[in-house]
């Protein structure tokens, strides 16, 4: 008889879950390809120039696609799986689900607006089975900026948490303010950047603990021929409120990605797989991710 642990038995459970996840993903992307919202029609030029054209389109794209304050609507949706939590070994599953919306803002300045909406399995702590499903806090960033940025590319604004958590155990319960700001640059076939934000718990329940967390996203990505890339993009935490010892959660890793055509439509598929160096204790050591991007690029 093979007997299988809770922990192994969950991540089973997570596999079996991303691979139907990734399944419906294609089909909407080959759903979401009939829309007429995005054309890309040749004109009767020469094959070659279409060739070429189609290329340098395809790499314009994809480098915006990785700028988090590019003149790009995109859609990510990214599945995360964090096995091993104590004590029991379990498995946390986030889906989140990240628009990125541009308004410009006259001729020089646009408005970027990035929201994160988690959608969480969260195993109970003290139980080998069962667990919370639900909603997570919802967290909206703002940046102010430059439409026609130089070689180095930025923006800030604030960043806020909403209390939206459908249960105690998926949210902090406290609203959330504080700054954000990214900065990058594209040289070549690379991108290197930075995004951080700090937020303060400023109001909610008087029954819950106030928040003072960081979060830092480095991104390193390298594109290769074909619409292939490598990519590196963890982010670091700090609960700066937590003992010694628990304060930080550092990941490291790194990933793979390409952006295809499903008809008409770009879309751009990518999975990391990241260990943490260090963790506060009873969390997960090591995560894996996949995310589906929709893109949405404006009509030439």
């Amino acid at each position: 008889m093979i007997i299988v642990n809770n922990g192994a038995r969950d991540l089973a459970l997570r596999f079996r879950y991303s691979a139907l996840w990734l399944v419906a993903m294609i089909i909407f992307g080959m759903a979401y390809s009939v829309s007429p919202a995005f054309s890309q029609e040749q004109t009767s030029q020469p094959a070659a120039s279409q060739a070429k054209a189609a290329e340098d389109a395809d790499e314009a794209l994809l480098k915006a696609s990785q700028n988090p304050v590019a003149d790009l609507i995109s859609v990510p949706i990214q599945e995360n799986i964090n096995p091993g939590i104590a004590p029991y070994g379990r498995v946390q599953n986030v889906i989140s689900l990240q628009p990125v919306i541009p308004l410009n803002l006259g001729e020089n300045w646009m408005l970027i607006t990035r929201i994160i909406q988690p959608i969480v399995w969260q195993p109970y702590p003290d139980q080998k089975t069962g667990g919370v499903f639900g909603l997570g806090d919802m967290n909206p960033t703002f940046f102010l900026a430059p439409k026609n940025p130089g070689a180095v590319i930025w923006g800030m604004g604030p960043a806020v948490v909403l209390p939206t958590a459908t249960s105690q155990m998926l949210g902090q319960g406290k609203l959330g303010l504080g700054p954000s700001a990214v900065v990058l640059a594209q040289p070549g076939a690379w991108t290197v950047g930075a995004l951080v934000s700090n937020v303060w718990s400023v109001a909610g329940s008087g029954g819950r603990p106030p928040v003072n967390r960081m979060a830092l996203q480095y991104f390193l990505v390298y594109n290769l021929p074909h619409d292939w890339y490598l990519n590196s993009s963890p982010t670091i935490t700090a609960d700066w409120r937590a003992t010694a010892g628990n304060v930080w959660t550092v990941p490291f890793g790194m990933g793979i990605g390409r952006l295809v055509n499903i008809g008409k439509a770009p879309v751009d598929f990518s999975g990391t797989f990241y260990g943490n160096a260090t963790t506060p204790a009873g969390m997960p050591t090591w995560s894996m991710s996949f995310q589906v991007t929709l893109l949405f690029p404006k009509k030439q």
